[in-house]
């Protein structure tokens, strides 16, 4: 009964994270699917745009970036090709960051260690990037048991 429950407990405890990460990027990717409603539409479509030398239209990049944020969190929720999803969502969290080198008058009061409200909202990607790399790691541990159990 013991290791049923020390079972259990793990498989939750090791699925927190990733399920954790897969609402936020679920909520904040379904708001850009409607105009106005995120906060973070005006610096994602200024980035997209600046990092693709505007050939994306914003109406249709903002798109995509919603599409692929809620479909990173609905793998991460159900648990669906989790290093490659993992992959994926490092690379865009990497890109999250292009701001503060695109756009620094807006970043920072005082490059670089005073951030302005925008800069704290990229600042706090670093949480989602330490999670992620959590979970490529366990991922990585457990099909290194897997393979060794074989």
């Amino acid at each position: 009964m013991r290791n049923k429950l020390e079972k259990i407990k793990e498989k939750v405890e090791s699925n927190i994270l990733a399920i954790s990460i897969g609402v936020v990027y679920v909520w904040f990717g379904s708001l850009k699917f409607f105009p106005t409603l995120s906060p973070a539409e005006d610096l994602a479509k200024n980035t997209i745009h600046e990092l693709t030398f505007g050939f994306l239209p914003d109406s249709l990049s903002i798109m995509l970036l919603a599409i692929m944020e809620v479909g990173i969190g609905a793998c991460l929720l159900l648990n669906i090709c989790k290093k490659q999803v993992v992959i994926v969502a490092l690379f865009h969290m990497a890109l999250t960051f292009a701001p503060l080198l695109l756009f620094p008058a807006e970043s920072f009061q005082e490059p670089p260690l005073v951030p302005t409200l925008l800069g704290q909202y990229i600042g706090k990607n670093f949480i989602i990037v330490a999670a992620l790399l959590s979970l490529m790691q366990k991922q990585s541990l457990t099909t290194m048991t897997i393979k060794n159990k074989s």
